[in-house]
């Protein structure tokens, strides 16, 4: 607070829109949470106020009357105490009077009316410690009681903070978009596994009977065809490229198996984006093999195309397009160009085989295990890195730009600089390949971002700030997503990220120019936004291990909720208030995050705190290896990759073509069946009495993109007992 001593009239006019309501547009600011319960004034609210205030890191609170009278009373500290602030309230008499009670840079308060009414606001770490860690329960409790007790005081507070519905009192369910063509199906094969069970486990089984299959083909067919050895290499760095990234974007709402199918699609698009390359250098009185043509041409074709899965996505499943994460962006961009590299490879390893005897097999770009990049071009080591590298760059500042628009529209001139760094590494490489060079201005840009080997570096950048931006809104939607089940770790960590903060605001002039005090609040919340996001993942981790010591069953289902929590929080953050399609259905996720709390042996903290009881008891794919081709290596161009392999089969005989076609079959089958987080699992029991009759079950939770998630069920149940404290009531 300033020197002077601030007037209740400063504080309520920057917090309230009346001495019973909160200004909306405070509110909505900076995403805040908002609680209104109805509760007695007595200790135990105070305690839950002072509990509050020591959860975001301040020594001391602001009181003030609210009521037009007392806009002349100057405002009063008061320290962390339970009994000053009684006092203090004692003191203004025995009447009851509305009062509210706010954090020093007003970015929480608690408003207390006469009445029972009370509503608290401010970030989720604070609202929990007044009405508990559930706040949807909370929130609905609010609504139950309004709607029961008919007063209108209550009533108006569960409309004004969407606790309800506003219209008639038998509207409960607000009427929203319905689902699209993603869902409908998702939501017949659920409601097929409860209705036709057998069937459902013979096509299960079926699957990982197929997909072992289709392993082995790849197995054989470089004992039958040489050349086809490239293809279970490359296949195995695209899985282990895609779960580096799955593994780090650990805010993502997409499935591993979702990315593995966008990898084939993109693996798919090679085909049409080389004839599209091919027409529009003709179009231009251009050979295929001209510069220009697998340059300018094929780059910006090329570039285009890998980005066409997210115009897929748009098309059949644009409700869970809204509800994507910043971090799922990158995720599904790197997928499309991962398939797309690995299609390139593959093409480029059948059709340009040397047998190893010959001593001129081609060398692989160094580089490691770790996102993986392409090979280089020639003596000038050109580095390409990878189209899944530059093309989840693209998909990463995409993602910074849609989801974080709140933060202004400055950022969509980050997808504008990644596609220009892109286009001059992709071209930079094709035209060493080709012999050519680019004009100087173009290859001091290049140069100056590190010719290409910065890009993997810009992409983790990218996916860091993508991961600390998604866990921020999904902390900001608290007041429909189910909490975690016991209390979040890392406390401190949080409250001296908060401390800070709140000290720091402070400090900040209010008449500086917009733009430098934008700057300088974003620099302040950075701590915030990072502590958040890792007590997130660690809350997450801990939750994992918890219910994988439960067994295989309990970890699958564990997955999925959190990633099913995750997309719920950001559709209701990107949302703003405005409709948008729920899935699974509020109610279902409820439902999960229970049964997951009561399977770890945490069902009593869905509820409410201790202090908060008496309150509601009242109411590179790796690049594989690629032959040299001189000094000129092999261009990232995918009209040149189909024109090789088109060569290679018209030479081919009739054993090689069926053997490629198979192997073509098995990269496919693999990508896009068989990855998915298990949902049925065989009891040990049953399967200790009959095994064969278990057959079925085993084959359909372990196919081969499956056994890692049987391999961390078994490894959980392994653990010492002492992982089921990680996590506190």
């Amino acid at each position: 607070m300033e020197e002077q001593a601030m007037l209740a009239r400063d504080l309520v006019l920057r917090v309230c829109a009346g001495a019973t309501e909160f200004d909306p547009q405070w509110v909505g600011a900076g995403g805040k949470v908002t609680t209104p319960f109805v509760v007695p004034r007595d200790r135990n609210l105070i305690r839950g106020i002072v509990a509050a205030g020591r959860a975001m890191g301040v020594d001391r609170l602001l009181v003030c009357r609210t009521r037009a009278e007392f806009s002349y009373d100057p405002v009063t500290e008061v320290p962390l105490d339970t009994g000053t602030l009684i006092d203090l309230i004692r003191g203004w008499g025995p009447e009851p009077t509305d009062f509210l009670v706010c954090v020093e840079d007003f970015s929480a308060a608690v408003l207390v009316a006469a009445s029972e009414l009370t509503v608290a606001a401010g970030p989720a770490d604070f609202v929990r410690e007044i009405v508990g860690p559930d706040i949807p329960r909370a929130r609905a409790d609010f609504a139950v009681r309004a709607r029961e007790g008919n007063r209108p005081e209550l009533v108006r507070a569960a409309q004004q903070h969407h606790c309800a519905e506003p219209g008639a009192r038998h509207s409960r369910l607000p009427r929203g978009p319905g689902p699209d063509l993603a869902e409908r199906l998702t939501r017949r094969v659920e409601r097929a596994r409860g209705r036709i069970p057998g069937p459902v486990r013979f096509l299960r089984g079926l699957r990982g009977t197929w997909c072992w299959l289709m392993f082995g083909t790849l197995l054989l067919a470089p004992l039958a065809v040489p050349a086809l050895g490239v293809a279970l290499p490359a296949l195995v760095l695209t899985f282990w490229l895609l779960f580096q990234l799955a593994l780090l974007a650990r805010s993502r709402t997409v499935s591993f198996a979702t990315l593995l199918r966008v990898s084939a699609l993109g693996a798919l698009l090679m085909w049409p984006t080389a004839l599209l390359s091919a027409l529009v250098s003709g179009a231009l009185g251009l050979d295929v093999q001209h510069v220009f043509s697998q340059t300018y041409v094929a780059v910006t074709v090329e570039e285009l195309g890998k980005l066409a899965p997210l115009l897929v996505l748009a098309l059949l499943a644009r409700r869970r397009l809204r509800r994507l994460a910043a971090v799922d962006f990158l995720l599904l961009a790197a997928a499309a160009g991962a398939g797309f590299q690995l299609a390139e490879q593959l093409l480029n390893g059948v059709a340009l085989f040397v047998p190893a005897d010959t001593g001129t097999g081609a060398g692989q770009q160094g580089g490691g295990l770790f996102l993986t990049v392409g090979s280089a071009t020639g003596a000038a080591s050109a580095v390409f890195s990878g189209h899944a590298v530059v093309t989840g760059l693209i998909g990463a500042t995409l993602g910074l730009a849609v989801v974080g628009r709140r933060y202004g529209g400055w950022l969509w001139l980050l997808p504008v600089l990644a596609t220009a760094l892109v286009f001059l590494e992709h071209l930079q490489a094709n035209a060493r390949a080709a012999g050519a060079r680019l004009d100087p201005v173009s290859t001091f840009v290049y140069g100056v971002f590190g010719g290409g080997a910065l890009t993997p570096w810009l992409l983790l950048l990218a996916l860091v700030f993508a991961v600390a931006m998604d866990y921020r809104l999904i902390a900001a939607a608290a007041e429909t997503t189910p909490p975690l089940p016991g209390r979040a770790p890392l406390p401190g960590l949080r409250r001296w990220a908060h401390g800070r903060s709140v000290a720091m605001r402070v400090r900040i002039p209010a008449d500086i120019a917009p733009l430098f005090r934008r700057i300088a609040l974003s620099w302040v919340d950075l701590p915030v936004t990072f502590a958040t996001a890792l007590t997130t993942v660690v809350h997450e981790f801990a939750t994992a291990t918890m219910a994988a010591k439960q067994g295989p069953g309990a970890l699958c289902d564990a997955l999925r909720f959190l990633r099913w929590r995750r997309a719920n929080a950001m559709g209701e953050a990107r949302s703003r208030g405005k409709s948008w399609r729920r899935y699974p259905s509020q109610e279902e996720l409820d439902h999960d995050a229970r049964d997951l709390a009561r399977r770890i042996g945490l069902a009593g903290t869905g509820g409410v705190v201790v202090a908060a009881a008496a309150l509601l008891a009242t109411a590179g794919p790796g690049s594989g290896s690629a032959p040299d081709l001189g000094p000129g290596g092999v261009p990232a161009y995918a009209v040149r990759a189909v024109e090789l392999f088109y060569g290679w089969a018209a030479q081919a005989d009739t054993a090689a073509t069926v053997w490629t076609a198979l192997t073509g079959l098995a990269v496919l089958s693999l990508l896009t069946m068989g990855n998915a987080v298990p949902h049925a699992h065989p009891r040990m029991g049953e399967f200790l009495r009959s095994p064969t009759a278990n057959t079925g079950a085993v084959l359909g939770m372990l196919a081969p993109g499956q056994v890692g998630y049987a391999l961390l069920g078994f490894a959980g149940m392994a653990l010492p007992r002492r992982v089921n404290r990680l996590i506190s009531r």
